[in-house]
């Protein structure tokens, strides 16, 4: 375990920076909910885990050069429309796949992080860095109860996660050296990302992101500074 921010050795954490889907709200219990709502017929599992299959490759598209930069909400939109003719709704209207592709700003926060940010905020300055675009990420914020300090987005970098200019980006907008802000997040590549251009980073255990029948190893990985729970435990871990 490296010293917790803000020990002697190490310079003082003043950002504390969140990746988003996963890691502050629940995409996969979310949009199995909303399926269950609009089309009970459809396995909202099955249709959660294939929308959410095809982000990592929409993006790679985008930073190989293979399409010019594209906001999240289209390529769920994309993504979306390429999976509707698998689950037997390929005949939804315009307005319909319109509405569903906005369940990604409709997600649910889980149910520890509005306390938790709450509890970080009154220490830090706390900021969203997700690849959601910053329209997608307010509008969540609005509706879950998000208490944001900022709403930043790989959209305002025209990059995403995992690279450099992201997480640099977020340093240089708050003027700070890397070390001042740390990462928290649920995922070990975007952690990973951040460390390797010096931010600090906190791993945040989230064993049912993709629903409580495919349970995630959250054991500790070395490199990361804080190991937590849940974001009430990394708050806890923060002196909050």
């Amino acid at each position: 375990m490296h010293p917790t921010p803000g020990t002697d050795d190490a310079p003082t954490v003043q950002v504390l920076a969140f990746d988003i889907f996963g890691t502050v709200v629940d995409w996969h219990g979310s949009i199995v909910r909303e399926m269950r709502a609009l089309y009970p017929a459809v396995d909202g599992d099955a249709f959660a885990l294939a929308w959410r299959a095809g982000y990592q490759p929409a993006m790679a598209r985008v930073m190989q050069g293979g399409q010019p930069w594209t906001l999240i909400d289209d390529l769920h939109r994309a993504i979306l429309d390429e999976i509707l003719p698998q689950f037997g709704l390929a005949h939804l209207s315009e307005a319909e796949r319109a509405h569903l592709n906005r369940v990604w700003h409709r997600l649910d926060a889980w149910p520890d992080s509005v306390q938790g940010l709450t509890r970080l905020k009154k220490r830090y300055l706390i900021t969203s860095l997700s690849n959601g675009n910053i329209g997608l990420l307010t509008h969540m914020a609005k509706r879950a109860g998000l208490p944001w300090d900022c709403v930043l987005s790989a959209e305002v970098f025209k990059a995403y996660k995992p690279s450099a200019e992201v997480y640099l980006g977020a340093a240089r907008i708050f003027n700070l050296a890397p070390a001042q802000v740390m990462l928290a997040a649920a995922h070990h590549d975007d952690l990973a990302g951040a460390r390797a251009c010096g931010l600090r980073t906190a791993y945040v255990e989230r064993p049912h992101e993709f629903g409580a029948a495919r349970p995630k190893d959250v054991s500790p990985q070395p490199g990361n500074d804080l190991h937590a729970r849940d974001l009430n435990h990394l708050a806890d871990l923060l002196g909050c």
